[in-house]
C-alpha cells in the first residue's frame, strides 16, 4: 500500500505517432473503410435524449435529502454525465452534422453540455484537436500529465488523490502546458451553461444544480466509467501509447473504448469503430488491450511502475 513509483521520468521517444503509418496502411488493403467515415445520424437523437433525461431527473432530486441527491449524482448523474462527455468527444470530430456542418457540430456540442454543469466543450474541442495531431508531443498534447503531477502524485494514496482530482487537471493543465486564448464560441458555450444553471436554479432550486455538477466531478474521478482516461495512453506494456478497450461499458461511452482504432481514423463516429476492428482484425488482434476498466484503475494505484509518468512523450511534434 505504500509502495513508491519506481518511475521517475516520462517513457521518452524520438519517433512518430504509429497511427498514421497504420491508417494508410489499412486504407491502401481496405479502402472500404471510408464509406465509414462521416455523419452519425442516430447521434443527435441518443444525445438529445440524454439531455432530457437529465432534465426529467433534475426535477425529480428537487425535493429528495441531500444524502439521496448525492447518491443518485455518482449513481446515476454521473454516469450519464461522462457517457455525454463522451458524446460531446464524439461531436468534436464533427460527426454529428458533418465536417461541411462544423459550425453545428460546435452548436450542439453547447447543447449536449447542458446537463453537464460546467461549460466544457468548446474548450475540450480546441485542445482535442492537438490530442490527434501532436500524441504525446511536449508542450502540445495536455492529456499528457506534468512533471509535478508525476513526481508528486507516486504512492497509492497520492494515486487515489490524483484520480479524485482529475477533473481539475482536466481543467488547470492546459492553461500550464499550452496556453491558448479565449474564443468568442468559449464565450458562448459559457454563456449559454451560465443561462441554462440559473434556469435550473430558478425552477428547482440548488439541490439540481448540485446534482449536475457533482455527478460530472464525481464521474471523472474514481468511477468505473473514468478507467478510460488511464486506459487509453497510460503505459500499461512498454512500448505502446495506445490501447483500447473491449468491455460492455462500450455500450454507454460511444465506443470510446476502440481508442486504438478511433485515434487511426478519428473522422469515423465511435459507433462505427467495431467494424473499423472487424474489416482490419489482423492489424488490431495481436494489440494489447484492456477488457475491465475497474481493473485499470485498481493496477494504476497499486502497481509500482504505473503512475502519472507512465506515459510515453515525443520529443519531436509526432504530428499526424
Amino acid at each position: 500500500m505504500g509502495n513508491r513509483v519506481t518511475r521517475d521520468d516520462f517513457e521518452w521517444v524520438y519517433t512518430d505517432q504509429p497511427h498514421t503509418e497504420r491508417r494508410r496502411e489499412i486504407l491502401a488493403k481496405y479502402p472500404e473503410i471510408k464509406k465509414l467515415m462521416g455523419p452519425d445520424p442516430q447521434l443527435k437523437w441518443v444525445v438529445s435524449l440524454m439531455v432530457l433525461t437529465q432534465l426529467v431527473a433534475c426535477y425529480l432530486v428537487k425535493d429528495l435529502p441531500w444524502k439521496w441527491v448525492f447518491f443518485w449524482a455518482y449513481a446515476f448523474g454521473g454516469c450519464l454525465n461522462h457517457s455525454m462527455t463522451l458524446a460531446i468527444h464524439d461531436i468534436s470530430h464533427n460527426v454529428a452534422f458533418g465536417n461541411k456542418e462544423a459550425k453545428w457540430n460546435r452548436l450542439f456540442g453547447m447543447f449536449a453540455n447542458l446537463p453537464i454543469g460546467v461549460p466544457y466543450a468548446t474548450s475540450f474541442k480546441k485542445y482535442h484537436v492537438d490530442h490527434h495531431r501532436y500524441l504525446a508531443g511536449d508542450g502540445l498534447d495536455v492529456d499528457v500529465p506534468t512533471a509535478f503531477e508525476g513526481r508528486f502524485f507516486h504512492s497509492p494514496p497520492r494515486k487515489i488523490l490524483w484520480l479524485f482530482l482529475q477533473p481539475v487537471f482536466y481543467i488547470l493543465r492546459p492553461l500550464y502546458v499550452n496556453p491558448k486564448p479565449f474564443t468568442g464560441l468559449e464565450v458562448i458555450n459559457v454563456a449559454v451553461q451560465l443561462a441554462y444553471d440559473l434556469l435550473i436554479y430558478s425552477l428547482w432550486g440548488p439541490k439540481p444544480v448540485f446534482y449536475m455538477i457533482a455527478g460530472s466531478t464525481l464521474a471523472m474521478g474514481i468511477h468505473p466509467i473514468s478507467g478510460h482516461f488511464i486506459a487509453e495512453h497510460y503505459m500499461y506494456f512498454k512500448g505502446y501509447d495506445t490501447f483500447s478497450y473491449y468491455g460492455p461499458l462500450n455500450w454507454l461511452t460511444f465506443n470510446v473504448g476502440y481508442h486504438m482504432e478511433h485515434h487511426d481514423f478519428p473522422s469515423i463516429p465511435g459507433s462505427r469503430l467495431p467494424l473499423v476492428k472487424k474489416i482490419a482484425a489482423e492489424y488490431y488482434d495481436h494489440l494489447p488491450y484492456h477488457t475491465s476498466w475497474v481493473c485499470v484503475l485498481w493496477d494504476f494505484i497499486f502497481c509500482d511502475s504505473l503512475g502519472p509518468f507512465a506515459r510515453v512523450k515525443r520529443k519531436g511534434r509526432g504530428e499526424v
